[in-house]
């Protein structure tokens, strides 16, 4: 979960990117070159529209606006780039933040780029744009990058894995928060499980984070209705679900805060890992509570009736 306002989709809303001086940005592809789209002070330089703001951040960077032919119509879009100086392909999920005149936040989208290769760099666009906006109203607000082959797969194939496994955006309330973690059998067979999710706490370098105690239920952290049930043998079918939970107070006294952007998550021990990025803010608490899996009712096919 995010402890940022909650995404809103950008919708229709206008964006546009004065194009730098210094070199016309390469389109992505189904992309024109610049043209009738605008030209303006060097992207990037000291003072000038595109370096202006928060343009770049992590590797990606706003790079400015082309002419896309779609529908038998053209119209200006937002360029933007991704580097990935890994060693590794990774998978990058971004937050643009459209901002008014007075730099207040209007609206977010997020976009999701996978499998940036190993020490490359991709062209993606931000989709058709009406009208202009300053190119200091467009910001990467937030990014995070988790290993490809551990990237969470909320739609598309189903993960060799045979289970799809992702985390919501979370709820908070007075300081508590809790998010919540959903198991998927996409496959073909039976998946089995009878316990708690296997965690890992990782820093901004996917470091591992210690002094941080996982406790099995809300002990110590809260009392929520279902959250301390223990844990029973669950199997899922092809097409049903699971369910668990982290949960924890965003509570600061003595002592330096931690924040834990990314965790690393195997539904059963030996599992393939997933890592989600739910920006725990556990503040000087040292505790994150989880919850044991349990199956979603709604995901099950209703009883058949005995003759």
């Amino acid at each position: 979960m995010r402890t940022s306002p909650p995404r809103a989709a950008l919708g229709a809303l206008a964006l546009a990117v004065l194009l730098g001086g210094c070199g016309t940005p390469t389109a992505a592809p189904g992309a024109e070159e610049a043209g009738p789209c605008g030209a303006g002070t060097a992207s990037g330089a000291p003072g000038s529209a595109a370096g202006a703001g928060a343009s770049a951040q992590d590797g990606v960077r706003v790079v400015g606006m082309v002419e896309q032919a779609r529908d038998g119509a053209s119209s200006c879009v937002v360029a933007y780039s991704v580097t990935n100086r890994e060693a590794e392909p990774f998978t990058y999920t971004i937050t643009f933040t459209l901002t008014d005149a007075q730099g207040g936040a209007m609206s977010n989208t997020e976009e999701t780029v996978a499998s940036v290769g190993a020490g490359r760099t991709v062209r993606r666009t931000l989709g058709p744009v009406t009208g202009r906006v300053e190119a200091e109203q467009v910001r990467i607000t937030d990014v995070k990058r988790v290993p490809s082959d551990e990237a969470p797969a909320p739609a598309g194939p189903c993960p060799p894995s045979g289970v799809r496994l992702t985390a919501d955006d979370g709820d908070a309330a007075m300081g508590l928060r809790v998010v919540g973690l959903r198991l998927e059998n996409c496959g073909t067979r039976p998946y089995s499980l009878d316990g708690y999710p296997v965690l890992g706490l990782l820093d901004e370098n996917h470091e591992p984070v210690d002094g941080i105690g996982i406790v099995r239920g809300g002990e110590g952290v809260a009392l929520v209705d279902g959250f301390d049930d223990p844990p029973r043998p669950v199997t899922l079918r092809p097409g049903e679900a699971a369910s668990s939970g982290l949960m924890w107070r965003n509570t600061t006294g003595f002592g330096e805060a931690v924040n834990v952007p990314y965790v690393r998550v195997g539904a059963r021990p030996g599992a393939d890992p997933v890592m989600v990025a739910p920006d725990l803010d556990l503040g000087t608490t040292g505790k994150l509570g989880v919850s044991a899996w349990r199956k979603d009712a709604a995901s099950s096919p209703p009883a058949r009736p005995r003759p």
